[in-house]
């Protein structure tokens, strides 16, 4: 399956930002590699006049971190393994599915004390990548658009007493994505997925 590489301009852009940091100070580097559940919102919209609804979606979710010397502020690019894959209902039947890829990028404030109990908080971007689209039944061209939107996060990192460079975290996220749909090249509505992400995992600093 080709994929235009157009509908990742977003994305590139996010990599770029972070490519221009210093690599100067390798210590200041984190990865994290975590599970995340995607819940969208109750309310997803209205598409050709039916209720949509968009499924609940777990994926695993690498990021990189970049933190700003010895200041409590930092960096995240939030990535995915794989796409998510997400079903459609319309008015409480199955209608339609996508992929798309969440990539979000925030500047985060961390709490710093000392325990070793790290609470913060982050806001930034998000680019909703969606390809894939297709109507159950129907040959008919169904196309989601490319959709900016904000972000935020709330979590903590934790580093257990024996530990030197690795530790547990565990945050809540929320994304904008509204993405206008069509059927044909005919608008029909828009998808508001405005999804919920929690995730858990493991960071590694070096």
């Amino acid at each position: 399956m080709l994929i235009d590489l157009k509908r990742y301009k977003g994305l590139l852009v996010t990599v770029m930002v972070l490519g221009t940091m210093p690599l100067t100070h390798a210590e200041n580097w984190q990865v994290k590699l975590g599970g995340s559940f995607l819940a969208p919102a109750h309310d997803n919209g209205v598409l050709a006049g039916a209720k949509a609804d968009v499924s609940n979606e777990f994926n695993a979710t690498p990021s990189v971190e970049y933190f700003f010397g010895n200041s409590p502020f930092s960096a995240e690019l939030l990535l995915a393994l794989a796409p998510f894959q997400h079903d459609i209902q319309l008015n409480g039947v199955d209608a339609a599915k996508f992929k798309h890829l969440p990539p979000t990028l925030t500047a985060k404030y961390h709490f710093r004390n000392s325990t070793r109990f790290t609470p913060y908080i982050g806001a930034g971007l998000t680019v909703a990548i969606p390809w894939d689209e297709k109507l159950i039944g129907s040959d008919a061209k169904l196309k989601a658009d490319v959709t900016y939107g904000y972000a935020g996060q709330i979590g903590f990192n934790f580093q257990p007493a024996d530990a030197k460079n690795w530790g547990v975290f565990a945050d809540v996220r929320y994304a904008q994505v509204e993405s206008d749909v069509k059927l044909d090249g005919q608008k029909i509505g828009r998808l508001d997925v405005n999804p919920v992400v929690y995730t858990i995992g493991y960071s590694y600093r070096f």
